[in-house]
């Protein structure tokens, strides 16, 4: 089956680089992540509180393994600027996605033991896998592709242009992935790693698809499972 030839985000990416391939090739999970149920009751304010609870409590479990991987690419990186605006992003992520989980937390009467040690749905513990999987690898290509996928989907359903809704819980998640220091910090981690991309068609070019392809089908995975009670 022929693959499209062009794609719609919220990033400036060429179809035909490397992370534009990888993206075009993944259109399906993509897509529907982008446009999942959560994210439109997300956005409509209808979303449950049982549901928003139990994917950040998923989510939040990430927390640890994301800023690994960061401090990972900082250790890694051949490029100055890009060790720097590394750097920055490990302190955004302490102020004010760390903060945000706590007050949402409290506000949906979350106990604390389910914060610190929940039970693993399935994607959490996958995802989790790949994100310490390459934070361990020390291989700078590695850790561009789960970050980029990580923050780029999120990009493009946090950026949809709809109203935002009423509720601080709900707004403010989707804030945190849209707007222009997002979208900025998402098209650099997309430059690198157009920047230092193998050819698709070597041995490194097919281990990053097909961590690419494994890791875009767990992020749509994760969003079904806040609704697998």
């Amino acid at each position: 089956m022929s693959s499209p030839t062009s794609f719609s985000t919220t990033a400036d990416v060429a179809a035909d680089s490397f992370a534009g391939q990888l993206r075009l090739a993944t259109s399906e999970d993509w897509d529907a992540s982008v446009h999942h149920r959560f994210v439109e009751e997300l956005f409509a304010g209808t979303l449950s509180d049982a549901v928003l609870a139990r994917y950040l409590v998923q989510d939040y479990q990430f927390f640890d393994a994301f800023v690994a991987m960061l401090g990972a690419c900082v250790a890694t990186t051949d490029s100055k600027p890009a060790r720097l605006r590394f750097a920055a992003q490990l302190g955004m992520l302490a102020a004010d996605e760390d903060g945000y989980f706590q007050q949402s937390f409290a506000e949906l009467g979350v106990p604390a033991s389910d914060v610190v040690s929940p039970h693993l749905e399935d994607p959490t513990e996958e995802f989790i896998g790949q994100m310490w999987e390459v934070a361990r690898s020390r291989n700078y290509a590695d850790l561009l592709v789960v970050l980029v996928i990580a923050e780029w989907l999120y990009l493009d359903w946090g950026q949809r242009d709809l109203l935002l809704p009423e509720a601080a819980k709900h707004r403010d998640w989707i804030d945190l992935h849209r707007g222009e220091e997002f979208r900025e910090w998402t098209q650099f981690l997309i430059d690198e790693l157009n920047r230092i991309a193998p050819s698709l068609g070597s041995e490194d070019g097919a281990r990053l698809s097909a961590r690419w392809t494994r890791v875009v089908a767990i992020e749509r995975a994760f969003f079904d499972a806040a609704y697998a009670f």
